[in-house]
């Protein structure tokens, strides 16, 4: 595992908070070592580090409560949506409390003629899809995992759809917010634009806990559309593959999802989901649209595909048929595990301008060949954003020391070429060292934001700036 010093403690201010903590809230305050590591666990190769209780509230007053107390005492706040992201954001590196908004599961209203809707952080984006299905609506940032909507909003989640409906900073109008002193403030209205002031929802938004805790997101919606048709095309090559995402980018083809799996991605998801797809290079798309438009989309993409020797062609508008691949997709973390048995999956993604994500791509893939590494490649092609899983030994020291080496070469390579260390997972512990390196002087910014919001530095210490 990949080990973080643990930060100074506040032994007395903690042992303090937790007391008054304990009689204000009785049992939604845990501190068994259970359920403490399982809120300091993360799905990736850093070091669990627990906080020293777990705090369930149940109202944004609640959290204010948590807030003010852990304030008054000079104790972190680490906020805990559902777990799932991977660079060691929900570690505890000071000790403190943890906040878990999961029993924030309600969705406050949906505004049908508006297509927004507000919601408390707890719920997940499966929850929110589900409770607006028959209204004909949707949330269209889908990260893969079944995250809650406060944890995609803190680290400004995107995902498969991302190439047609952007990130989550794209659809969130607004955030009720606790900030470090306590405060409850809200950031906007439901307007779908404002000049009134900062934009402090887009501050909000992505910065990972370290400025607030989020309870309450307004979220932009979509209508479900008339037709939705999925699509495959095998290549020779990586590169064909990604010079064919280029032409679709250049087009200005509208595709929902455009999804890059290389041949080992393919290879594991065929065993996992008990599929037959051509073990090569494969895109995975979908069009969203009329049923004349997705006809067209389908037509106009077979016709780019052909001209970089896409083989095998298929487009399907079935729900069944959609459905499979786009849940093997999903399950492609979980393919790859099986891939290599014994071996732990350490996930890094990164994202290029999507002229250069051939490049980038390609000299991922020999870099991996050269350290002797199995490391599986999958991405949001459309938006130059690919996800590298170096599936590990844990047990093997100098293989580990490969795979934290390629991480650092990957991390540099894309910053190279005017990209950033992440696209999506954030930077957390994991990818502090890089952030300076790929924005130089804006990091004292954020720092001078940072000591501004919460000056005795309880947010979620230890993660993306110190």
């Amino acid at each position: 595992m990949v080990k973080h010093a643990d930060l100074p403690r506040n032994d007395t201010g903690i042992e303090t908070a937790l007391g008054v903590l304990k009689q204000r809230f009785g049992e939604q305050l845990q501190t068994g070592q259970a359920i403490r590591e399982q809120h300091g666990h993360t799905t990736t190769w850093i070091e669990n580090q627990p906080p020293d209780a777990v705090v369930f509230p149940a109202s944004t007053q609640e959290v204010s409560d948590i807030v003010t107390v852990c304030a008054q005492h000079d104790v972190p706040v680490i906020p805990f949506g559902t777990g799932t992201s991977l660079e060691g954001h929900v570690n505890a590196p000071a000790g403190g409390v943890c906040i878990d908004v999961s029993r924030m599961d309600r969705v406050v209203e949906v505004n049908q003629g508006d297509l927004d809707c507000r919601v408390q952080p707890g719920v997940t984006r499966e929850a929110l899809n589900t409770h607006l299905r028959d209204q004909g609506l949707f949330f269209p940032i889908d990260p893969g995992a079944n995250a809650s909507l406060g944890g995609m909003a803190a680290t400004n989640a995107s995902g498969t759809n991302a190439v047609r409906y952007g990130t989550m900073k794209d659809n969130v109008l607004a955030v009720e917010a606790v900030m470090a002193d306590g405060r409850i403030i809200r950031t906007g209205t439901r307007a779908r634009k404002s000049s009134a002031g900062y934009d402090l929802t887009r501050l909000l938004v992505g910065s990972e806990g370290t400025l607030c805790v989020i309870t309450e997101i307004t979220l932009q919606l979509q209508g479900i559309p008339e037709a939705i048709s999925a699509a495959s095309c095998s290549f020779a090559s990586v590169d064909a593959a990604c010079q064919t995402v280029m032409s679709v980018i250049q087009y200005g083809l509208p595709v929902a999802r455009i999804e890059l799996l290389d041949e080992t991605t393919v290879n594991a998801v065929n065993a996992y989901s008990k599929l037959s797809l051509p073990e090569t290079p494969l895109l995975l798309l979908e069009f969203h649209g009329t049923e004349a438009s997705v006809a067209e989309q389908a037509e106009i993409f077979g016709a780019l595909s052909e001209e970089h020797g896409g083989i095998g062609y298929q487009a399907t508008a079935t729900t069944e048929e959609r459905n499979r691949l786009w849940q093997a997709r999903h399950d492609a973390y979980w393919a790859m595990l099986q891939y290599r048995s014994g071996a732990q999956g350490i996930a890094t993604d990164v994202c290029v301008p999507i002229s250069r994500l051939a490049d980038c791509v390609g000299e991922a893939q020999a870099k991996a060949a050269d350290l002797s590494l199995v490391a599986p490649i999958l991405g949001h092609a459309g938006d130059g954003n690919f996800h590298v899983s170096l599936l590990v030994d844990m047990s093997n020291a100098e293989e580990l020391e490969r795979a934290a080496g390629y991480v650092s070469w990957l991390n540099d390579l894309a910053i190279s070429m005017d990209g950033t260390c992440t696209g999506e997972h954030g930077i957390g512990q994991g990818k502090r060292p890089y952030l300076v390196k790929e924005l130089g002087e804006a990091t004292l910014v954020m720092s001078a934001i940072k000591l501004a919001l919460d000056p005795q530095n309880i947010m979620n210490p230890g993660k993306v700036l110190q």
